[in-house]
């Protein structure tokens, strides 16, 4: 039983690492293109940052969820 727990815990550590990784490296992306000079690219690019969070928010199992 406590075997089960724990995977399911590192599963969702490892999930929430991969979300804030792949916002992460989107949010470096769109700071690149910016000062890049291409600043609509930036913008469409920087817009994926929140739309990542929330997809983990809503996909991610939360530990007081019943």
């Amino acid at each position: 039983m406590y075997k089960y727990v724990e995977d399911a815990q590192q599963r969702a550590t490892g999930s929430k690492t991969l979300v804030l990784l792949a916002a992460t490296i989107s949010f470096l992306f769109s700071v690149t293109l910016w000062f890049g000079g291409n600043e609509l690219q930036g913008i469409f690019v920087g817009l994926w940052v929140p739309s990542i969070l929330s997809l983990g928010a809503i996909v991610l199992p939360r530990g007081d969820r019943a």
